[in-house]
C-alpha cells in the first residue's frame, strides 16, 4: 500500500517472454515520457504472470482451444485488482472483452509484415524453397498461405518463444520458420530475418504489430494515463480488423488473415479466410472512409462469408484439431 502523500503505484500485468516485457517496459517509458512523476521509484511495477499459452508448449494453440490463451490470467488478475493495466500482443486479444474491462488504448504500431527465416539465409521466398522442406510455424494462417505456394511443403507445430525458436531452425530442425517483424524489431533481433514477406506474399495476422493496453472500464486514473499514449491511426486499423475478425466469428481453426492500413485520408483493407491446406482461398479488398473502419472491416468479413458458405465454416468446427493437422502433415 502507498503511504499517505506517496503515489499509488501503477501496476502493469505482462506475461514473461522477452517479447511481452519488451513491450511491458515500452509501455512504461511512454508513460514516463508523459507523466513524469511516474519517474520517481516504486511508481510503476511490472507484474509478470504466466498464461496457459505459456506454460503448455507441446501443442498447438488450435488443439488448446484457441484464442484467451495469453489473456485469461492477466483478466483475471485485472479484474481482481491485482494489477492496473494490461499489455497485450493485440493478435493474441480475443474479440470480445470480459465484462468490466476496457481496450481503449494502442501504441504505434510497428511494421505488420511476416518475417521469413531460413536455416541457410540464402533462400529469400517461399515458392523457392525445394519440395519437401519443413517449415515450423503454429499459425494455421500462415500454414494454409505456405501450401497455398507449394504443397509439397510441410508444416511442423513451432512454439515457444522467439529466442527458442531461432534455436530449433540453427539446430536443423526445421527448413525455415516464420515470425512477426515487429516482435524482432521490438527486442532489436531484426538482422535474424532472412526477408520480410509482402502482402501478397503472406498477408499478416489481424492485429499483427500491435500492441493494446487494457484496464477496467471504471478505472478513471488508469484511463487518464492510456488514454495519452493512444496512437489514432493504429487504433483504427486494428478495430477495422477486429470487426473483421469478429464477422467471421474466427476461431484457431480457420486460417484467417486481415490487414488495414491509412493511405491518403482513406482505410484500405485486404482479408484473407483458407482451408488450413491451402487448396481453398478466399481474398477481399475494401476501401473507404477513416470513420467507417469498423464497418469496412464487419462487411470484408460478411462478404468472405458468403462467399465460402456455411458448409465451409461448419466443416472447420467439425473438424477436430488432430485433422486439421493431419491435413498438413500428410
Amino acid at each position: 500500500m502507498a503511504e499517505e502523500g506517496e503515489i499509488k503505484p501503477l501496476r502493469i500485468g505482462t506475461r514473461g517472454s522477452p517479447l511481452a516485457l519488451a513491450q511491458a517496459y515500452e509501455t512504461r517509458r511512454r508513460l514516463i515520457e508523459n507523466f513524469p512523476e511516474l519517474e520517481a521509484d516504486g511508481a510503476i511495477e511490472i507484474c509478470v504472470m504466466k498464461t496457459q499459452g505459456d506454460m503448455i508448449l507441446d501443442k498447438s494453440l488450435m488443439e488448446l482451444g484457441g484464442k484467451g490463451l495469453f489473456t485469461k490470467e492477466l483478466d483475471t488478475a485485472l479484474l481482481g485488482d491485482e494489477v492496473d493495466i494490461c499489455v497485450h500482443s493485440m493478435k493474441d486479444v480475443p474479440t470480445w472483452l470480459p465484462e468490466g474491462t476496457v481496450l481503449p488504448c494502442n501504441l504505434p504500431r510497428e511494421d505488420t509484415n511476416d518475417a521469413f527465416i531460413t536455416a541457410n539465409g540464402e533462400i529469400k521466398k517461399i515458392a523457392d524453397l525445394p519440395d519437401n522442406s519443413v517449415i515450423g510455424t503454429a499459425s494455421l494462417r500462415r500454414q494454409a498461405q505456405i501450401l497455398a505456394q507449394n504443397p509439397t511443403l510441410k508444416c511442423v507445430n513451432f512454439r515457444g518463444n522467439v529466442q527458442t525458436r531461432l534455436r530449433k531452425l540453427d539446430d536443423g530442425v526445421v527448413d525455415a520458420t516464420l515470425l512477426a517483424i515487429a516482435g524482432l524489431k521490438r527486442m532489436e533481433m531484426q538482422d535474424c530475418a532472412t526477408a520480410v514477406l509482402d502482402w501478397d506474399e503472406m498477408l499478416p495476422a489481424v492485429a499483427q504489430g500491435a500492441i493494446g493496453i487494457q484496464c477496467r472500464s471504471d478505472d478513471e486514473r488508469s484511463l487518464k494515463y492510456i488514454d495519452a499514449l493512444n496512437h489514432m491511426d493504429t487504433h483504427i486499423c486494428v478495430n477495422c480488423e477486429r470487426a473483421f475478425l469478429e464477422a467471421l466469428d474466427g476461431n484457431c481453426k480457420t486460417p484467417i488473415a486481415g490487414q488495414a492500413r491509412i493511405v491518403d485520408g482513406k482505410i484500405l483493407f485486404r482479408g484473407l479466410i483458407a482451408m488450413p491446406d491451402g487448396s481453398v482461398k478466399y481474398e477481399t479488398e475494401k476501401t473507404g472512409a477513416i470513420e467507417d473502419a469498423v464497418k469496412i472491416g464487419k462487411e470484408a468479413g460478411e462478404e468472405l462469408k458468403a462467399q465460402a458458405g456455411e458448409k465451409f465454416f461448419e466443416m472447420m468446427v467439425e473438424m477436430s484439431p488432430q485433422q486439421v493437422l493431419g491435413q498438413l502433415t500428410k
